[in-house]
């Protein structure tokens, strides 16, 4: 009588973990990226992602990210680099406004059937944030 019970307990008790653990799985749902503008005037300028989670905590902030820069029509430029930190620098001789984004690795699709991503770090499911940089 008393491994029948036995049994049954070690089976209940898996059922509850694989339940819990498919419950608790978090899923990136998207980004954020502050401040949303800023200009440079003649100094760096530091960005952070924020990340929106399915479950608790549902704000990470900082969210770790790939970091990038192109321009406001999606174009790839050097004009402005941005480190793996956030940290956005205009070049010497740069100006107008460009976009910041970030992106997180983890999410999406980055393998060569995915020919859809954007200069600006979208694009192929990819969870992405963008702001904007005005350099002088």
């Amino acid at each position: 009588m008393k491994r029948p019970l036995l049994i049954l307990a070690c089976v209940l008790l898996v059922v509850i973990g694989i339940a819990g653990c498919v419950a608790g799985n978090r899923q990136l749902e998207s980004l954020s990226v502050s401040p949303a503008s800023s200009s440079a005037n003649g100094s760096a300028v530091q960005f952070t992602a924020t990340g929106h989670w399915s479950l608790t905590p549902t704000t990470v902030m900082p969210q770790a990210a790939t970091w990038g820069a192109c321009t406001d029509d999606g174009v790839p430029t050097s004009n402005v680099t941005v480190s793996t930190t956030g940290l956005a620098t205009c070049a010497s001789g740069a100006t107008g406004t460009y976009m910041i984004f970030a992106w997180d690795p983890d999410y999406g699709y980055t393998g060569p059937e995915c020919l859809a991503i954007t200069a600006c770090g979208g694009g192929c499911g990819r969870v992405s944030a963008t702001s904007q940089l005005t350099c002088p």
